[in-house]
């Protein structure tokens, strides 16, 4: 056993070797701020899900849907089984130690007997064994350890991402349930003004006060209502099948919220201008360094490749040719079998090996580069829109007025004769298309505060579980 234990413990104490270049994070591709500010803030506090919503019915869909989403739940196997690989690889660190007892008890006939006479032979052995146990010299297997637990801690990372993308694509879904909903409920009070509409022109007409061209026009106006209505009620089907797919069941009754209510969704002040360092908060691009990482330790194993490696494989106990002899003096066994390889020729496939390596951790940089740009022009984005949208809102506000007022007058100056009715059908049509602008304005201001807090990671906390690593004694 002397030689076998020494062996082991010298693997273990060279085990720390590593080949690995040395990590070194890309050069930001982006510019040092985000936005038109002078100065910038690299400090930002973003509020859970929890607190950024407080509308209940909104808070109800999105635990619905983190409980049931299929996407989430895929995300989540996904860490499972890279865990699992990890210490898969994590093992190959460890002698595999098994324990095995054999027995074996044969006759031997007399014409194949070296005695000329039949006999009974049998032999029994008991012991601990080590099959080829790779010294890990040169850090070929720490590498690959190394690789799989960046990549674990990557899916990780892509949980993250798929929890924010599902509350941030539930509140969407939610709010353009709530605008369409308003939207038809514009255009059925629409329907029923241009209903009554079509009965007042009628009893001008049927009085002489009025021409059947006018009765005409507002019959038109009346069935292009009814047909903007059918739309909406189309849609407002369409928006409740895109939310039963998200929150993964049938969507519960919900009531009367709108989107004019303004506390749907509450996002704390962001600063006009960020140092482009909270991009570092979002989860894709710290899976993207996990990848990165990943790729480099693999440029290790492929450096190992190339230098010699010893495998050992030995056992020691007991063997005896009698049962009852097995722990008797004298009965001790063992075996010690050490084996190299050395890499002589192998028409370049280890080079090849490296190559591949090498390049793969080039495209892992090209691709963080890519997601950092993209990270970046989506917070910029969503910080310019922030302010457009309320000039827009107030403009659209004002219109909304404006074209109340027009309607109104437009209907004054037609019952007294003064106009045709055509200027209170291009009236009604106009308040139409305001009101139902204000609605879409206002969703695309709720929309932008949860487009800035997924841009910005969503207010989850990085994983701060690590998988456990198998002891020497583990099975």
């Amino acid at each position: 056993m002397k030689p076998l234990i020494t062996s082991l413990a010298v693997a273990l104490t060279l085990g720390g070797c590593s080949m690995i270049p040395e990590y070194e994070a890309p050069e930001s591709p982006v510019p040092a701020v985000i936005g038109s500010a002078d100065t910038a803030t690299g400090e930002l506090a973003l509020p859970d899900w929890q607190s950024l919503f407080t509308d209940p019915q909104l808070k109800a869909l999105v635990e619905q849907a983190l409980d049931n989403n299929r996407d989430l739940e895929l995300a989540l196997l996904d860490v499972k089984e890279a865990q699992a690989l990890y210490g898969i690889e994590r093992s190959g660190l460890y002698p595999e130690i098994s324990a095995s007892a054999d027995g074996t008890r044969q006759r031997l006939p007399a014409d194949l007997s070296s005695t000329g006479s039949s006999n009974v032979s049998g032999q029994y052995s008991v012991g601990l064994g080590v099959a080829a146990y790779e010294l890990d010299l040169f850090g070929r297997v720490r590498s690959l350890s190394e690789s799989a637990l960046e990549t674990y801690l990557g899916t990780e990372e892509a949980v993250r991402s798929t929890r924010i993308t599902l509350i941030s694509e539930v509140a969407n879904a939610y709010l353009t349930l709530l605008s369409d909903r308003q939207k038809l409920k514009i255009s059925e009070e629409t329907v029923a003004s241009q209903q009554s509409s079509v009965d007042l022109v009628q009893r001008r007409y049927d009085a002489g006060l009025s021409a059947e061209l006018s009765v005409r026009q507002a019959e038109i106006a009346l069935e292009s209502a009814r047909a903007n209505r059918a739309q909406f009620r189309q849609q407002v089907s369409q928006d409740l099948n895109a939310l039963s797919v998200l929150v993964g069941g049938p969507v519960p009754e919900l009531g009367e919220s709108n989107v004019i209510d303004p506390a749907i969704a509450f996002l704390a002040d962001v600063p006009e201008s960020l140092d482009a360092s909270v991009l570092t908060l979002r989860p894709d691009i710290r899976q993207a360094e996990h990848t990165l990482k990943a790729a480099n330790a693999n440029i290790g194993a492929a450096r190992a490749a190339f230098f010699p490696s010893i495998t050992l494989t030995g056992s020691a106990g007991t063997a005896s040719s009698d049962l009852s002899g097995l722990f008797e003096g004298g009965s001790g066994a063992w075996s010690f079998a050490p084996s190299v390889n050395i890499p002589i020729f192998n028409a370049g496939r280890l080079r090849a090996n490296l190559d591949v390596a090498e390049i793969r951790t080039e495209k892992s940089v090209v691709s963080y580069e890519k997601t950092v740009q993209t990270a970046f022009q989506e917070v910029a984005d969503a910080l310019a829109a922030r302010s457009y949208l309320k000039e827009q809102e107030d403009a659209q506000a004002a219109l909304v007025k404006a074209a109340e007022r027009s309607l109104t007058l437009a209907e004054v100056r037609y019952e007294n004769g003064a106009d045709d009715y055509l200027a209170v059908l291009d009236a009604r049509r106009e308040l139409l298309t305001a009101r139902q602008s204000l609605v879409e304005v206002k969703r695309l201001k709720l929309t932008n505060r949860i487009t800035l807090y997924r841009s910005l990671g969503g207010g989850e906390k990085a994983p701060q579980t690590s998988p456990e690593e198998p002891s020497a004694s583990s099975t």
